[in-house]
């Protein structure tokens, strides 16, 4: 039998799942408060600036809290930051033990919480359901210690590994659920790019749709070293409160910058490297304006360059029950190492099948 402590925190976990798409630059966290076997307070964090999952779960228990025990996936923060500190709403609602999935991966206030709470006689225990937590909030985790987007490599391909047509056709190598699923990745992400020749050639809207739900659009970052982009792109000129940045070379033409400014788009100017934007600096640019997760999208000489410059952190291909038997438009393309030693390795591979078709992700050390 499942040992209390893991239902708890697993109910927990649920909870903090609610906040995706809505929490960054924050983490999503959940909390429970259990009194005599019984949850009698839920709670997360629900948006950016918002109440934490502790509070919201303090307030849902009511009076009844005094020597309960709050389950929460992360620990409590003990910092002043939009909201007081989580620390001192435990303290005063009388919880006598906390039980934490994991410490905050905050460098700068890592177990601070924890260790206030102790020494405030509280009981604290960490890392039940650690695994399962970390994985949660792995853009989070990998933003708050290194400063730069979290990135995700999507792509979509037939069996025999072409995400079009040797003519640029790709509509639709997936089916309706696997899209479905793509648009929820769009709306847990901060940003989703693109090369400037999916722009020229699909005009995409690149926003988030998702059936009974509002979804979060994304902001769209285009990468488009000479600014080629079409002042009359449909993502400059649609309904969406996430800008359109398009990332130029520092040498790009001010006038064809300025006319794109008036349409809507922000410029980001990166430096070049081998006649490219450096996509090395661009993360830290992206970093540097709060952006936690980017969802790559194509096409295949972006895929490749950012697998090249081992700027992939976890990869989500989706494969169609679909051959092309013949050429066509690979998942990435452009010169490749000439040794299968020299291949990118994948790692923690698992399958889903999602409508007809199969989504394999994994991680890249």
């Amino acid at each position: 039998m499942e040992h209390p402590d893991y239902h708890y925190m697993k109910t927990a976990l649920e909870l903090a799942e609610k906040g995706a798409g809505r929490t960054s630059p924050n983490p999503m966290v959940g909390a429970v408060i259990v009194q005599d076997g019984q949850i009698i307070g839920r709670g997360w964090h629900e948006r950016a600036g918002g109440p934490h999952a502790e509070v919201n779960a303090i307030a849902d228990a009511g009076s009844r809290t005094r020597g309960a025990t709050m389950y929460v996936t992360l620990e409590p923060c003990n910092h002043q930051g939009r909201t007081p500190p989580c620390t001192r709403a435990i303290l005063e609602a009388g919880i006598s033990r906390v039980v934490c999935a994991m410490t905050d991966p905050n460098p700068e206030v890592a177990g601070g919480g924890d260790r206030f709470l102790a020494d405030c006689g509280i009981d604290v225990e960490t890392g039940i359901c650690e695994p399962e937590a970390r994985r949660l909030n792995e853009f989070f985790i990998h933003y708050i210690q290194t400063r730069r987007p979290f990135v995700l490599l999507k792509c979509a391909a037939t069996l025999d590994g072409k995400i079009a047509t040797l003519t640029g056709d790709a509509k639709w190598v997936t089916g309706p659920a696997a899209r479905a699923r793509v648009h929820q990745m769009r709306h847990c992400c901060d940003a989703i790019l693109v090369g400037i020749n999916t722009v020229t050639a699909d005009d995409p809207s690149l926003t988030t749709r998702l059936e009974n739900s509002t979804g979060r659009d994304p902001v769209r970052v285009i990468l488009d070293t000479q600014l080629s982009m079409p002042e009359t792109a449909k993502m400059l000129s649609q309904q969406s409160n996430a800008p359109t940045m398009v990332a130029a070379s520092e040498n790009a033409d001010p006038q064809k910058a300025a006319r794109l400014e008036q349409q809507g788009a922000q410029i980001l100017y990166v430096p070049e490297k081998q006649n490219r934007v450096d996509l090395d600096c661009l993360m830290a640019k992206l970093g540097q304006m709060n952006i936690t997760s980017l969802l790559v999208e194509g096409g295949s000489r972006v895929a490749a360059a950012f697998l090249q410059n081992r700027l992939v952190d976890k990869i989500c291909f989706f494969y169609a029950p679909k051959i092309l038997g013949g050429d066509g438009m690979g998942i990435c393309s452009g010169p490749g190492p000439q040794l299968m030693s020299s291949a990118i390795s994948v790692t923690d591979m698992e399958t889903e099948q999602i409508g007809d078709d199969l989504l394999i992700q994994g991680y890249i050390k």
